[in-house]
């Protein structure tokens, strides 16, 4: 990596990792140490396809153990975006991290203005950063996404060559719609699930809250509330939310019957830096004219990495032809009607509904007889030949003498 600890700290002119997300928000909101900032960072890299921080903060800022954060794969955040027709719209994302999933959108197809809500303070100043140095409009909110509770806003607008940044404290979401929902929660967090949230909007016409223990379809809805009736919206999930019953079963029901789960595709193992967990992602529309699901196998199609997996770009491109043709295709993929989801208790279960099962090849009998056959008589060659050379040994010793014979016999009778 570039930008590795050592590089990063030196920039930043700190001594000790931990420093670094104090001393680089204090550099984001005075406007002249930030130009500097960005100009020596640039002197290393113009390259701002990719999230410099990546490595960096994996190994020294992530608080994974106890908030369960985890950063996703360029190669995953390259595959939801181009899921994502919509060019030049508005972008949405929770929980968004350093800003990896937004770099790939602002590579691939820019938004006109990005809206983003994360709750970290280590994590808020490097996100700033990735904003401001690409020149984007946008606003960042720092809250808890799931309770709305907010704690600071920043402001950010295009300037000649980076954004500049403001401080407010009081807007929100609220209300807003965007053409372009993308999202990688933390998997499976704990949230309060307070009653109260039932009136809430993004909530209420399901009827139900998702769990105290698993806020995995808290984020989905939250996520969805704020979705265009025109737009998309992708989102990285652990495989339990494709058939954990409860209020998450509901909530599951609720949406199938809307039509709103537009595609389910399965993601190889272990392509996450921090985890080994199997994902999938959820492709959601609110437009849809039909309740069809596809149905995407893609867990065995990668390039086998020593630390992690990677998804390579004819497999990202073999995804998104199967997504756009909507077409079965053997042991890959299946469409399926809204009559076979519902008779399978509205699970979605990838393997319910795609067979990656390959049979074995039928058993050649005559092969088989031909090669016992070989094998009998190579055990036959062999056994007569170890025993003439037994017999050619000899021994002062009666008893050894027998042995020998006995073993010779032996030998030359069980072939016979």
């Amino acid at each position: 990596m570039i930008f590795d600890v050592r590089t990063v700290n030196n920039l930043l002119q700190i001594d000790e990792s931990y420093k670094a997300p104090q001393r680089l928000l204090g550099l984001m909101l005075d406007d002249h140490q930030r130009t500097i900032t960005f100009e020596n960072f640039l002197k290393v890299s113009k390259d701002l396809s990719f999230d410099w921080f990546y490595q960096y903060f994996t190994d020294e800022q992530a608080e994974k153990r106890t908030k369960k954060q985890d950063f996703t794969p360029k190669s995953v955040t390259k595959l939801m975006n181009l899921l994502i027709k919509e060019n030049c719209g508005t972008y949405f994302e929770a929980a968004a991290g350093t800003g990896g999933m937004l770099i790939s959108n602002w590579t691939i197809k820019p938004a006109k203005t990005y809206f983003v809500e994360e709750k970290s303070d280590r994590v808020i100043p490097f996100l700033l950063f990735n904003m401001a140095i690409r020149n984007i409009k946008g606003t960042v909110i720092q809250c808890d996404s799931l309770t709305q509770e907010i704690k600071i806003t920043y402001e950010l607008k295009p300037g000649k060559k980076f954004s500049s940044i403001s401080m407010s404290l009081n807007l929100g979401s609220d209300d807003l719609k965007f053409s372009q929902v993308l999202m990688n929660p933390p998997y499976s967090l704990k949230w309060s699930a307070d009653k109260k949230l039932l009136k809430d909007p993004r909530f209420s016409k399901f009827g139900v809250l998702p769990p105290k223990s698993k806020a995995d379809y808290a984020f989905l809805l939250h996520g969805l509330y704020h979705l265009k009736n025109s737009g998309t919206m992708a989102i990285v999930l652990p495989h339990g939310v494709l058939f954990r019953g409860g209020s998450e079963g509901k909530i599951r029901q609720k949406l199938l019957d809307s039509g709103i789960i537009d595609a389910v595709i399965g993601l190889p193992a272990n392509l996450f830096y921090n985890t080994s967990i199997p994902t999938c992602i959820l492709v959601l529309k609110k437009d849809k004219q039909d309740r069809d699901v596809m149905f995407i196998d893609a867990s065995k199609e990668f390039e086998k990495k020593k630390n992690q997996n990677k998804l390579r770009g004819e497999d990202i491109q073999k995804i998104l032809d199967t997504y756009e043709k909507r077409k079965d295709v053997e042991r890959y993929a299946h469409l399926a009607k809204f009559d076979e989801i519902e008779a399978n208790d509205f699970n979605l279960n990838i393997p319910r509904y795609v067979d990656t099962y390959v049979p074995e090849p039928p058993i050649d009998l005559g092969a088989v007889v031909k090669d016992l056959n070989e094998t009998d008589k190579a055990l036959r060659k062999n056994s007569h030949e170890l025993a003439k050379m037994i017999g050619e040994l000899t021994s002062d010793d009666p008893k050894m003498m027998a042995d020998i014979n006995i073993l010779r016999e032996y030998l030359n009778n069980e072939y016979d």
